[in-house]
């Protein structure tokens, strides 16, 4: 069984999330990182996003190597609902890691966050992420047109959302 895990982002995963994001296929997200001073930057806002509750992001660990990134970004309108972002590193794709990153992720949403509500949005060509939500039990609600941006394009996405459960 793999060991994979998440754990708030820090400064110094700045060079690996860089070597990261030089590898990505790009078909499916924009990453605005251009330099490893752009990542350092976004690494140094991650306390004021979560201070604030805006953003929670977490780099994914495989067995203490850094392999990917996910977070839960926070409806400022509707702070009762996030939706959940996750990107792991080319090489390690098709691994079960994201899935495992979104249980642990969920986990901090609904019992930290106190959420009701957590959304993963994703390409409707991206059918590798549409089974990460199916296996993490995230019922598809639709199809949003055009919410999706890279660069000048913009793309449809699925929709997939699942509730708080209130256990008594």
């Amino acid at each position: 069984m793999l060991q994979v895990k998440i754990r708030p982002q820090e400064i110094f995963d700045a060079e690996r999330f860089f070597e990261i994001f030089t590898h990505l296929d790009y078909q499916f997200i924009e990453v605005p990182i251009k330099t490893l001073e752009d990542e350092k930057r976004f690494l140094k806002l991650n306390d004021a996003k979560r201070k604030t509750n805006f953003e929670h992001n977490y780099s994914i660990l495989l067995e203490e190597k850094l392999v990917g990134g996910c977070g839960i970004r926070i409806d400022q309108h509707r702070p009762w609902t996030g939706e959940i972002g996750y990107f792991v590193d080319k090489a390690y794709q098709g691994m079960g890691i994201a899935t495992e990153a979104v249980r642990q992720l969920e986990k901090i949403g609904f019992d930290e966050l106190k959420l009701q509500r957590i959304t993963i949005l994703m390409d409707v060509r991206n059918t590798a992420s549409e089974k990460i939500a199916v296996k993490c039990g995230y019922e598809k609600e639709g199809i949003a047109k055009k919410i999706h941006r890279i660069g000048q394009e913009y793309y449809d996405c699925f929709v997939y959302a699942k509730t708080r459960q209130i256990t008594e």
